[in-house]
């Protein structure tokens, strides 16, 4: 199916595009892609350097009689987000991504796409290799580990690049600019639970919630989607002492900045229980069905019976871990006063295991008011201790300041209208992005970020638009021919 993506338009992109869906990346472990970059910038001649952690730094000079122009830094991450349906077999370390053209889209058959942020790659190597395109002195900075840590961009040093503008290609509406974004944190519970036998009379069921979207805990926490870890611990607060549920294992979740959308515990039910336990997930079914109309679709809460585990959670622990999850703040937390369209303060309830007498529980935290931020990781301490959990904060990245008065802004903006007929929307972005950390590293960098139009990313349902690759490749190009002069 190579042909399908690679005649796309711009062939440019497409090719390389296809390239990178052919290279497993998962976040933290991007080795592949780290050489494919090296060795690609490497053939074409040019300096490539690889820092310290893999950051893959390539240059390119100016066009000639553009030599005196600002350097400008093209800035995209080579990690995507591993997500799969449960049905899809997929190792990510392994398999290349079946991507595929869906209409006016392309996505990929049961997995995570990569368009996020292997589309932004894809244009800087399309520009690295351009020929004839018009520029001033170009590097690019292919980082790692954007996804689940920011490494990349953390471990960055100072007096490395040498650019004065950076553009970021890794927002997803094509038409808008982005001019700042959320910090992020993760905040963590753990509890050590010694475990006991299992009682007589008992029988094992497998309660799973499945079927939500999920997707990217910034961009995508504002649309009332289901959160699956919640959906089952909200069920547990609710019919587990009713039908004298004992939980032995949970499974909930497996990124921080992904939305869960599949959550599976195993728990003990008395025999007596049985009818009323199997009527209660029925019904419960329908009720967040109900709730949850219009944001989710393919809700399903199920009950299937399983082996009898070795050990069961003690009583005491497992009733302060179930209030203390169904308890914990989720989702949107407040919105922006200054631009009412934009959330300010999130918490995703990203992760929730119990294995091997061990619970965890963690959570991310966004907001663009570091102070906010703060509050909320205390709230979320607060209950975590009570459940008795040791609680770490970690992860803690700066969130970027907007610029309204930037002076690639102001030439991006008029690049933009002379080209398409309108001026394109300013925003701040709920998601993490590299800019705040880069430019901490580098100040006074002059920075926008911007893309083409992906939906659902960090979800199975993953797709980028493909009109919009054809129109952010012709305006990136024209940014690049129009840099104001120093």
């Amino acid at each position: 199916m190579s042909t399908e993506i690679t005649s796309l338009r711009p062939q440019a992109i497409w090719k390389h595009f296809h390239e990178l869906t052919q290279i497993p990346r998962p976040s933290r472990h991007e080795e592949k892609a780290v050489a494919f970059a090296k060795e690609f910038g490497e053939r074409l001649g040019l300096e490539t350097t690889v820092d310290q952690v893999g950051n893959v730094i390539i240059r390119k000079p100016a066009t000639k009689g553009m030599e005196n122009l600002p350097g400008v830094i093209l800035q995209s991450h080579l990690d995507m987000v591993p997500q799969k349906n449960s049905d899809t077999e997929h190792d990510f370390l392994r398999d290349p991504i079946s991507a595929y053209v869906e209409g006016e889209w392309v996505t990929a058959r049961g997995t995570t796409l990569g368009s996020d942020n292997g589309i932004g790659v894809s244009s800087i190597l399309a520009i690295l290799e351009s020929k004839d395109l018009k520029h001033g002195p170009l590097e690019a900075l292919l980082t790692i580990d954007e996804e689940t840590g920011m490494t990349g961009a953390f471990e960055l040093r100072p007096g490395l690049l040498r650019g004065k503008i950076l553009l970021n290609l890794d927002s997803e509406d094509e038409g808008e600019l982005y001019i700042g974004c959320a910090g992020g944190m993760n905040t963590s519970g753990r509890i050590n639970y010694t475990g006991e036998k299992v009682p007589a009379g008992m029988k094992a069921y497998t309660i799973g919630v499945t079927g939500l979207k999920g997707g990217h805990s910034g961009l995508d926490i504002n649309l009332g989607r289901g959160n699956s870890n919640k959906l089952l611990f909200r069920f547990l607060y609710q019919e587990g002492t009713s039908h004298g549920l004992r939980l032995a294992s949970v499974d909930g979740g497996n990124l921080r900045n992904a939305i869960p959308r599949e959550s599976f515990a195993v728990v003990l039910v008395p025999e007596a229980h049985i009818g009323g336990f199997l009527s209660a997930v029925k019904d419960f079914e329908k009720t967040v069905a109900d709730e949850l109309a219009g944001a989710e679709s393919g809700i399903s809460v199920t009950a299937g019976e399983t082996e009898l585990p070795d050990k069961i959670m003690e009583q005491g622990v497992q009733d302060k871990l179930v209030r203390a999850v169904n308890g914990l703040p989720n989702e949107v937390i407040r919105m922006s006063v200054d631009m009412p369209e934009i959330v300010e303060t999130s918490s995703n309830l990203a992760i929730v295991s119990v294995k091997d007498s061990v619970a965890e529980v963690h959570c991310l935290l966004r907001s663009s008011v570091d102070s906010a931020k703060q509050n909320l990781a205390g709230s979320i301490q607060s209950v975590l201790e009570l459940a008795g959990a040791e609680v770490v904060h970690d992860g803690n990245y700066p969130g970027w300041k907007p610029d309204v008065n930037s002076p690639i802004l102001k030439a991006m903006k008029e690049v933009y209208n002379a080209k398409f007929g309108k001026v394109p929307e300013v925003k701040v972005i709920h998601a993490g992005l590299e800019c705040g950390i880069i430019g901490d590293a580098y100040p006074g960098l002059d920075m926008i970020s911007f893309g083409p139009t992906i939906r659902f990313p960090h979800s199975p349902d993953e797709k980028v638009h493909i009109e919009s690759v054809m129109k952010f490749w012709d305006f990136l190009v024209a940014v690049l021919e129009n840099i104001p002069g120093k």
